[in-house]
């Protein structure tokens, strides 16, 4: 049945108009963005196949051209369309995390760090670098790894956090398995971390697993000494 008819109030757009974007599934939402199905299937249909096929709104904006494109209806308009979305996001949630008082509320962080890093294949390890009042001076990819290892180095962070005179640094990876759960290797890192940025007067706020859906944090669960807390900045 095509979009058109259905009850007026259950078509994404009007509903959208009625009750706000909290309300849409995530099948409704992509929905709009498409705007059209193709023969055969709405674009509800399209967008419940594009879910399907790539098991969530994040992977499938991380997917490739070749791999967005093997879906019937998703040509190079749509992937343009779909990249310049994600970046925009991207774009508006690194403006925020330039607020110091974001970093009282770790929302922000969790949700720039999925869609920065939660839906990458191969692991990936990256740095938000922080000045003395805690905005964001840069967000940088620093190693790209395996499908479940990247290799890190923490001179390289020590090289980054004298360049750019940070006084903080939040780290990240993500686990492509889509399980957050830190690892004994990912514990070690981080102690092996703060000591190193300890010797240059900076210090480790967080060091976050990410997945497409989660960001667990290492700081809240104890893990990482010497350094306060996101959430509990004084």
């Amino acid at each position: 049945m095509a979009i058109t008819d259905w009850p007026m109030a259950e078509r994404p757009r009007e509903k959208l108009l009625h009750r706000g974007a909290a309300a849409l599934s995530d099948a409704e939402l992509l929905a709009i963005f498409l705007r059209v199905g193709v023969p055969g299937k709405s674009a509800v249909d399209l967008a419940r196949e594009l879910l399907s096929r790539f098991g969530s709104l994040t992977r499938l904006c991380h997917a490739s051209r070749s791999e967005l494109a093997a879906v019937r209806g998703m040509g190079a308009a749509k992937f343009a369309q779909l990249q310049a979305s994600v970046e925009m996001s991207r774009r508006a949630l690194k403006e925020e995390l330039s607020r110091p008082e974001v970093m009282s509320n770790p929302r922000a962080v969790r949700d720039y760090l999925r869609l920065w890093l939660g839906g990458e294949a191969r692991e990936c390890f990256g740095a938000l670098f922080l000045d003395s009042q805690h905005r964001l001076l840069s967000a940088e990819l620093l190693f790209l790894g395996t499908l479940d290892q990247a290799a890190v180095h923490p001179r390289e962070l020590a090289r980054r956090v004298l360049t750019l005179n940070a006084a903080a640094v939040i780290v990240a990876h993500n686990h492509p398995s889509g399980v957050a759960e830190p690892s004994a290797s990912d514990i070690a890192l981080t102690h092996r971390l703060t000591e190193t940025l300890a010797l240059l007067g900076t210090r480790l706020l967080d060091h976050f697993v990410v997945t497409s859906s989660e960001a667990v944090s290492l700081a809240e669960r104890g893990l990482i000494q010497a350094s306060r807390k996101i959430g509990f900045i004084d």
